[in-house]
C-alpha cells in the first residue's frame, strides 16, 4: 500500500556511511533500497537526522557491518527540537532541490531539458565562457550544499548533546553533487549534440522530444535533425551528414559564426588535441576512437544510440538512434552509405596508383603507398562486411523498445560494435 508513494530510501548495502536520499511519488522500494514513509514534514526531519554526523557515529554502534538492514535502521533514537523543525525543513528542501538540479543537468535523468552549456551561456558566443558560467554556479551549489550539511549536522550535533565528541563540518569528498569538469562536460556537449543530430532532443524544445513513435522534422527548426537518422562516421567527410560536419554545423547554430574557430579550438583541447592536429582532426578523431566508448560507458551498456562498424580497420562506420530504428533501417545503411562508400574508396585508389605514376616527389609517392596500403585493408573489410549486412538487411529485422536494449542489440551483433 506504499508503492508509488514519496518517501525516504537507503542501500541496503554499501562500504561507505548511511546514505538516505529523497524520493517523489511514482517509485518503488525493494529490499536492496528500503523505504520509510511519513507526512512529509517528519520526511524531511527523518532526511536530515539520518544524514547527520550523529547519525553515522549512532550506526557505527548500531550496525558496523555492510548491511544496513531494516531492523537497525529502525533502532536510530530520533530525537528532535519543534524550535528548529522549520529550519530544518527549510535546509532539506533547499538542499533536495540543489541535488536535483545537479543531476537533471546530465543527460541520464528522466528530467533531463538542456545541456548546462547551454543554459549558462547567457549572451555570451563563447563556449569557454559558458563553461566559466557553468562552473561558477556548479562551484556555488556546491558551496551552498556543504554549508547546508554542516548547519544540519550543527543543529542535531546540539540536540543530542554531543559537542565534545562531533565537529559539524563537511569535507569535499562527502558533498555527492559535482563540480564542472571541463573535459566531461565538453563531452556531454558532443552528446547532447549528437542527439539533437539524430532527433533525441532538439534545441526548439526541452527535454526529450522523440523517443518513439513517429519523427517529426517540423520540431527541429533551429538545428535540423538528420533526415534519415543514420550518421556515418568516417576517416573523411565522404557524405553531407558526415558527423564532424553536423558537429561543427550545431556549434555554429548554438554559438555563433564569428566564434566557430575559436570554440572548436576549445573543444579540440578540451579532447587532448595533439600535436600539429587541427581542431576537426581531433574532433574526428574523438568520434571515431572514444565517442561510442564513451556512450556506452554512460548508459552502462544500454547505448540509445548503435554503432554499425565494419571491424578494427574502421572502414565504415555509422550511428543510428535506437528510437527511430525500423526495419529498413539496415537496407539504408548498406545501400545510402556503405555501398557508396565502396565506390568512394575505390575511386580513391585508382586515383592514388595514378599518382604512383605521375608523381615524381618522393615523399608524396610515400604517402600515396601508405594510403593504399591502408585503403586496400578498408575495402577488404568492406567486401566482408556487405555480406554479413546484406543477410541482417534481408531478414528486415522488427525490434520491440519494451524487450529493451541488450535484448535488441543482439539481433544486430554480427553488424554492431561489441558492447
Amino acid at each position: 500500500n506504499f508503492y508509488f508513494q514519496a518517501g525516504i530510501t537507503w542501500s541496503d548495502i554499501t562500504g561507505g556511511k548511511l546514505s538516505v536520499r529523497y524520493f517523489y511519488y511514482g517509485h518503488l522500494f525493494s529490499s536492496v533500497g528500503h523505504g520509510i514513509f511519513a507526512s512529509g514534514d517528519q520526511q524531511k526531519i527523518l532526511l536530515a537526522v539520518m544524514n547527520s554526523k550523529v547519525c553515522s557515529e549512532i550506526m557505527k554502534i548500531i550496525c558496523p557491518t555492510l548491511h544496513y538492514n531494516v531492523g537497525d535502521v529502525a533502532k536510530i533514537p530520533i530525537i528532535t527540537e519543534a524550535s528548529q523543525e522549520a529550519r530544518i525543513e527549510t535546509l532539506v528542501n533547499q538542499d533536495i532541490s540543489i541535488s536535483r538540479a545537479d543531476w537533471d543537468s546530465f543527460e541520464t535523468s528522466w528530467d533531463f531539458r538542456t545541456h548546462p552549456l547551454l543554459t549558462n551561456k547567457k549572451d555570451s558566443f563563447s563556449i569557454e565562457e559558458a563553461f566559466f558560467n557553468w562552473s561558477g554556479f556548479a562551484e556555488t551549489q556546491f558551496n551552498q550544499l556543504k554549508q547546508n550539511e554542516e548547519e544540519i549536522n550543527r543543529i542535531f550535533i546540539e540536540i543530542y548533546g554531543l559537542q565534545d565528541e562531533l565537529t559539524p563540518e563537511v569535507e569535499d569528498k562527502d558533498i555527492t553533487i559535482r563540480k564542472a569538469d571541463r573535459e566531461r562536460d565538453i563531452k556531454s556537449f558532443i552528446s547532447y549534440a549528437v542527439g539533437c543530430m539524430l532527433g533525441r532532443y532538439s534545441l526548439d524544445e526541452e527535454g526529450l522530444v522523440l523517443a518513439g513513435g513517429k519523427f517529426d522534422p517540423e520540431r527541429y527548426k533551429a538545428s535540423q535533425a538528420d533526415a534519415d537518422g543514420i550518421l556515418p562516421v568516417l576517416r573523411n567527410a565522404y557524405f553531407d551528414d558526415d558527423i564532424v560536419s553536423k558537429f561543427v554545423e550545431f556549434v555554429k547554430v548554438t554559438f555563433g559564426e564569428s566564434t566557430l574557430a575559436t570554440n572548436l579550438d576549445y573543444i579540440a583541447d578540451s579532447l587532448g588535441r595533439k600535436a600539429n592536429e587541427s581542431a576537426r582532426e581531433c574532433i574526428r578523431r574523438y568520434f571515431l576512437k572514444d565517442f561510442y566508448k564513451d556512450h556506452v560507458q554512460t548508459y552502462k551498456k544500454r547505448p540509445i544510440y548503435w554503432l554499425f562498424t565494419s571491424g578494427k580497420e574502421q572502414g565504415f562506420n555509422a550511428l543510428i538512434y535506437l528510437h527511430r530504428y525500423d526495419s529498413s533501417t539496415v537496407s539504408r545503411v548498406r545501400t545510402d552509405y556503405l555501398h557508396p562508400l565502396q565506390n568512394k574508396l575505390e575511386a580513391e585508389y585508382e586515383r592514388l596508383n595514378g599518382v604512383l605514376v605521375s608523381e615524381e616527389s618522393p615523399i608524396e609517392k610515400n604517402k600515396a603507398t601508405k594510403r593504399l596500403k591502408e585503403l586496400s585493408r578498408q575495402m577488404e573489410e568492406l567486401r566482408k562486411y556487405d555480406e554479413v549486412i546484406h543477410n541482417v538487411a534481408d531478414q528486415q529485422i522488427e525490434i520491440d523498445l519494451d524487450d529493451g536494449v541488450v535484448v535488441n542489440y543482439a539481433k544486430f551483433e554480427q553488424v554492431l560494435a561489441k558492447i
